[in-house]
């Protein structure tokens, strides 16, 4: 079992940025991916951006590409995600996530079996 918490959420204007955590605790041993989803009001949860514990190799959804970046610190079991340029299209809440499978390293959150409690960020225009 692993328990996730994120921290970091909050309001910002357009343009502006934060710096989300993640924090892993439990049978940590077990972690080999992490992703950050999010999810915006009336809308599906969707793939932000992942990345492999063992070789910090990581992926981001289109929309985020070149403003987000993912990031981690193995020996604290902590994963980070620096949002810069922020839209109004960013706003929704933010989870941290591992997969049920130590070999997935997709972004199907159906796929995913531990999550945080997730945390807000709202971007205003």
């Amino acid at each position: 079992q692993v328990r996730l918490v994120e921290s970091g959420g909050g309001w910002v204007q357009t343009g502006g940025s934060l710096r989300l955590s993640c924090a892993a605790s439990g049978r940590t041993s077990s972690v080999a991916t992490m992703a950050w989803f999010r999810q915006a009001p009336g809308k599906d949860r969707e793939f932000v951006a992942g990345i492999r514990w063992d070789s910090g190799d990581t992926q981001y959804a289109d929309s985020v590409l070149d403003r987000f970046t993912i990031s981690s610190d193995k020996t604290k079991n902590l994963m980070f995600l620096r949002m810069d340029h922020l839209k109004p299209e960013d706003t929704a809440v933010y989870f941290c996530a591992q997969p049920s499978s130590s070999f997935y390293n997709g972004r199907d959150p159906n796929e995913y079996q531990f999550w945080g409690q997730g945390t807000q960020v709202t971007v205003s225009s």
